[in-house]
């Protein structure tokens, strides 16, 4: 039995005729983005404007005195810019005194701090996991099973079988698996 996948742009839904012409976008922020960085889709001729409209931006940490932690902001380079009255930015920038960067190893995290897995993302579905198995990632699971494979078999990883029942039950491929004629061993 053959089968053929057709793939839509995320962003506009177009039929995409070409896959060498799909860009991977990782939104990393976004205001209604709630757990963690997510993956998404579109043609490259979708995002030709893209550079144009991006905005020259400065993360800086305000350290307090009296606060418990640094806070971060992210404003436009040009406001920023503004701020230095006396000496332009770029001056001030450069007479600094360099922060030193710590090493991951330098720093310890508590075990509870550590980011958590998004196991319902395009980027983590699939890889064995401790733990519940989400509603949200067996559905991406079954939506993007030959894909999720495909990442898992590149990353070294074993792969999701349509013939392993402990599979098929663990992301509630039972439909797929019959539709695809595979037994259960």
């Amino acid at each position: 039995m053959g089968q053929k996948i057709i793939r839509f742009s995320d962003l506009t839904g177009t039929h995409v005729e070409d896959e060498s012409d799909l860009v991977r976008i990782v939104v990393h922020q976004h205001p209604d983005l709630e757990d963690g960085p997510v993956e998404i889709e579109a043609l490259s001729s979708e995002l030709g404007a893209v550079e144009d409209l991006a905005l020259d931006l400065v993360t800086i940490e305000l350290h307090h005195p009296d606060a418990d932690g640094p806070e971060t902001v992210v404003l436009e380079a040009a406001a920023f810019d503004r701020l230095a009255s006396a000496t332009p930015m770029a001056e001030v920038l450069r007479g600094a005194k360099k922060v030193a960067r710590t090493l991951p190893s330098q720093t310890a995290v508590p075990a509870g701090a550590r980011e958590r897995v998004n196991y319902a993302s395009l980027e983590h579905a699939g890889r064995p996991h401790k733990g519940r198995t989400t509603d949200a990632e067996k559905q991406l699971v079954r939506q993007h099973l030959d894909e999720i494979n495909e990442r898992l078999a590149a990353e070294g990883v074993r792969t999701i079988d349509l013939g392993n029942a402990e599979h098929v039950a663990r992301y509630g491929l039972e439909a797929l698996a019959q539709e695809r004629g595979v037994t259960l061993g």
